[in-house]
């Protein structure tokens, strides 16, 4: 799974490199000067199983001697919902996909006024098909795990597969730091408000987060950290305008993995985040928001 990971990474990141730390894995950079940019993750994976076997390229055995550390690459996040037989959130995300080409086929026919020889009970049959009907805790559960680092720690309870009974092994903990940012400007009414917290009480349930409450600023005095399996009660801690270019910025300037902003999207589009972002905001607003953007928009109603 390590070594997927790093495949995943190189796979993508080969197309963003110039907005990558240097610790990144990188096609043609570092440990990875003689891979090729722009390949797939699946040929990634099996270069890495191949330098693995033979001790080359990233995996060339350290000349240094400390501690016996791996000189094994390490990926910035984890990449492992993209491999068949996870978790059944990651199968619920990949049907939706899968139902989101479905439905792009089937305006394109409507529009053409061409199905071809499909008979009209097939027709109707794939038609319903295509209703997009996942939950919102496993959009969220998903962001979890996609947004989740690693941290390595030496165990001598893990066999060490280089250096077996020489040196410890290594195990790695994943866990996500997610910040959630909650809209509390004016155009955001008390029933909104306490909609969105009534959801991060669910949220809560499954995961520890930083909620930031912001307007046209950051209201950094009443940003706390709501622990799994904590219930809350909403609270309104400013009225003015809103500016989510605030919150942007305060979370990219510090260790988060994931930002989440509940918001009923009436403002112009920020800046780019440096970590995973997604919104929550109500149908309405999804429908009629002030901006358009690629990035994930989950829709939550009382």
């Amino acid at each position: 799974m390590e070594i997927w990971n790093v495949a995943a990474d190189l796979a993508i990141n080969s197309h963003i490199a110039d907005e990558l730390p240097e610790i990144a894995c990188i096609p043609g950079r570092g440990k990875f000067a003689s891979y090729y940019d722009g390949c797939t993750a699946e040929a990634y994976f099996k270069k890495l199983l191949e330098d693995k076997e033979r001790q080359r390229g990233p995996y060339e055995p350290s000349s240094n001697g400390q501690e016996g550390e791996e000189e094994g690459p390490s990926p910035l996040d984890d990449h492992s919902g993209w491999m068949a037989g996870e978790e059944d959130s990651t199968a619920q995300i990949a049907e939706e996909k899968l139902k989101g080409m479905v439905k792009e086929a089937v305006e394109k026919s409507e529009k053409s006024r061409n199905w071809g020889t499909v008979p009209h009970a097939v027709r109707r049959e794939i038609q319903k098909s295509i209703k997009v009907t996942i939950s919102p805790v496993t959009v969220l559960r998903y962001f979890i795990r996609t947004s989740s680092k690693s941290n390595r720690v030496s165990t001598v309870r893990r066999i060490n597969p280089r250096y077996p009974k020489i040196h410890p092994g290594r195990k790695r903990k994943r866990v996500a730091n997610i910040a959630i940012s909650v809209d509390q400007s004016g155009s955001v009414d008390d029933g909104m408000l306490q909609t969105f917290f009534s959801f991060l009480n669910k949220f809560a349930s499954i995961a520890t987060f930083t909620v930031v409450p912001f307007d046209s600023t950051v209201c950094e005095e009443a940003i706390y950290v709501w622990k799994k399996g904590e219930t809350r009660k909403w609270e309104r801690v400013r009225y003015g305008g809103t500016n989510f270019n605030a919150p942007t910025e305060w979370v990219n300037k510090r260790n988060f993995d994931g930002h989440i902003i509940i918001t009923d999207m009436q403002a112009p589009k920020p800046k780019a985040s440096k970590c995973q972002r997604m919104w929550i905001t109500s149908s309405s607003c999804k429908r009629y928001g002030y901006f358009q953007t690629r990035e994930k928009v989950l829709a939550v109603d009382a």
